[in-house]
């Protein structure tokens, strides 16, 4: 398979030219041994190698690879991470002062992106899983629902997958919109792994965002913006708005290679693999299962604990390192990576902590705050800081959000009022926490 932009890189490399250009290590030397593998192919733009956010050579060829891989249109590479394509995504999406409706369930960027386009969130029910306490699949229904009663919208924000693996149905969701003359924008940053799974998740979307770097074999901070029916001129525009102007050439590199891997047999063996080893760490263990009207992750393994951080710490006494952990959950993310005997290994452990696991004390869905600004007014106003627990009745001007999975519990411009302290509390947040609210004339 071709990699364009790793073939065009070493090319130049390979002649030994006289680099009179950044970086200023000049492909020869950097003082941390293991990054040296890396500096010839550290460059910048240059007619050989082209400009990230600009039409031709290599990168055109590169990211139309992944564009034909996902299904899309078009791909644009992108070196900030997820939270670099949902302001991006969100931008062609929305139009500044327009109403959006938003997943509460989104991450923290997509707050703040709310904030700098100036955009009047409406959001839509939280779906909990009873007995499961988490957050469940968005119901087309409910998008349908919330559409009619707010028929100006023409953006609809959706995390799908959850932190926890859950899916939504994009592609029933994207019908309802498009019927509307609307835009579905998904934030897909833990699904950059499912369409190697025979999984069609973002079908009918019209932007998302997937992480690389979290479940492929890429770089940190890489990420990818699929658009369908968008000027390409645009989204590079937009997405230049959002990233550096100097993006590192290893990180794209390593975004061209994972495509290369995974577009062979290779690679969606690896992934099939590792999602046979998560069916039977379900089988045995508590935890959460795909079910009629609950479709998951095949690689997101979510463990059913009676103490979440207690358990997490036993785990890391015995060298695992879990992705997260919640009052009753332990997340685990799976991927082509993690070896046979990695699964055996953790198997073993998990067996060691069998006793710890089960049903936690039930949780509530977290609490819908009042809204009293919108999200850019709380976000630039004169604000102080103080400790959460002495907040009640104050107007955050930040984000209260456990991280991970970084889902604010409390918004910009939302009121902190005696159930968000409860819940905060009851979830084990640090209520001496210093927090920004707005200041009061």
């Amino acid at each position: 398979m071709p990699t364009p932009l790793y073939d065009a890189l070493r090319a130049y490399a390979g002649k030994s030219p006289l680099r009179f250009h950044m970086p200023g290590h000049k492909g020869r030397f950097l003082p941390v041994p293991e990054l040296m593998s890396l500096a010839p192919v550290d460059l910048t733009e240059l007619s050989p190698t082209g400009n990230l956010f600009a039409a031709g050579e290599p990168f055109d060829s590169a990211q139309a690879l992944w564009a034909e891989l996902f299904g899309f249109d078009h791909c644009q590479f992108l070196t900030g991470g997820s939270t670099m394509g949902i302001h991006t995504g969100l931008t062609l999406c929305a139009r500044p002062g327009e109403q959006i409706l938003v997943d509460r369930n989104c991450h923290r960027a997509v707050f703040n992106a709310l904030a700098l386009l100036d955009l009047e969130p409406v959001y839509l029910e939280r779906p909990w899983l009873k007995g499961e306490d988490l957050i469940g699949p968005i119901s087309p229904e409910d998008v349908e629902k919330s559409l009619n009663r707010h028929p100006d919208i023409k953006t609809v924000c959706i995390t799908s997958p959850t932190y926890a693996g859950v899916l939504s149905n994009i592609g029933a969701i994207s019908r309802i919109v498009h019927a509307r003359g609307g835009k579905l924008f998904v934030d897909g940053a833990h699904g950059a792994h499912l369409p190697f799974l025979d999984l069609a998740p973002f079908w009918g979307a019209d932007a998302v965002t997937v992480s690389a770097h979290k479940t492929l074999p890429a770089m940190g901070q890489t990420a990818l913006l699929f658009t369908n029916r968008m000027d390409p001129d645009r989204v590079r525009q937009m997405a230049s708005v959002y990233g550096s102007s100097s993006p590192s050439y290893p990180m794209l590199v390593s975004l061209d290679a994972a495509r290369d891997w995974l577009a062979g047999e290779e690679g969606f063996y690896q992934y099939r693999r590792a999602a046979c080893r998560v069916a039977e760490l379900r089988q045995k263990f508590p935890s959460l299962r795909p079910r009629p009207g609950l479709s998951l992750d095949p690689c997101r393994f979510v463990l059913k604990v009676k103490d979440g951080p207690a358990f997490a710490a036993a785990l890391e006494e015995r060298g695992v390192y879990p992705e997260m952990e919640d009052g009753g959950h332990v997340v685990f993310i799976c991927t082509a990576q993690d070896s046979d005997e990695d699964f055996h290994c953790l198997e073993r452990v998990l067996e060691e902590l069998r006793d710890r696991m089960g049903d936690c004390p039930s949780i509530p869905a977290p609490p819908i705050p009042e809204r009293v600004l919108s999200p850019r007014q709380a976000l630039f106003a004169p604000s102080r800081v103080w400790p959460l627990e002495d907040c009640e009745g104050e107007i955050s001007a930040c984000q209260i959000a456990p991280y991970p999975p970084g889902v604010p519990v409390v918004a910009p411009g939302e009121r902190i009022s005696k159930k968000e302290l409860a819940y905060l509390q009851k979830i084990g947040y640090n209520m001496l926490s210093e927090i920004r609210t707005v200041q009061s004339d």
